[in-house]
């Protein structure tokens, strides 16, 4: 399908079944992952991000270890990642709650792990073409912002006005949440490699 996006958000909440079923959540995580093989085998190129709760209740060190393991697995590109927090009128409201010290350091070593992996991705693309649709000139004099395909925030200098166009860029560097580079004049968008 020409139209499918390269990236999908498929939110998972946790590497653990039984910490799944316990959040009386439909899928496993067989399921899970034989829907992501499904996917890449009709867009190779496909990326991943999700949600995640951490320390939800009755979480053990097993439960988060496997959270640990799916993440690693799946490579998300983006992780969003929360403590548990009770919800009144909700079943988990009244469950004894995870030791909020431990939720505390699971969520940082997932996050470091998370960042690692986002990290790796992004260096990846240095030197490589990216699509992007412009949305906006910053306040920086001739500089844009806009998303490629992947969702990432990229940011060029141009003297044309790009905001509503999709150009073709090629990534020269990048921090912890943007990508910079170049706008390719006269690129052929069929050569886009990312």
């Amino acid at each position: 399908c020409e139209k499918l996006m390269p990236l999908i958000h498929l939110p998972v909440q946790s590497g653990s079944n039984k910490i799944l079923q316990e959040m009386n959540r439909k899928h496993s995580i067989e399921d899970y992952l034989k829907v992501i093989e499904k996917i890449k085998k009709v867009k190779p190129n496909i990326k991943f991000s999700s949600d995640f709760i951490i320390g939800y209740p009755g979480e053990t060190h097993d439960d988060f270890q496997k959270t640990i393991k799916l993440i690693n697995n799946v490579k998300f590109i983006n992780s969003y990642s929360f403590i548990y927090s009770a919800r009144p009128g909700t079943p988990a409201h009244d469950l004894t709650n995870t030791n909020h010290n431990d939720a505390k350091k699971r969520l940082i070593e997932f996050q470091k792990t998370a960042e690692k992996i986002k990290t790796k991705y992004r260096n990846n693309l240095i030197n490589k073409i990216s699509t992007v649709l412009f949305e906006n000139k910053t306040q920086s004099k001739n500089r844009y912002f806009g998303r490629d395909e992947y969702f990432n925030s990229v940011i060029v200098k141009s003297e044309e006005n790009l905001v509503g166009k999709i150009k073709s860029v090629k990534v020269l560097e990048i921090n912890q949440n943007t990508l910079f580079g170049e706008v390719l004049l006269n690129f052929n968008q069929k050569n886009y490699a990312a």
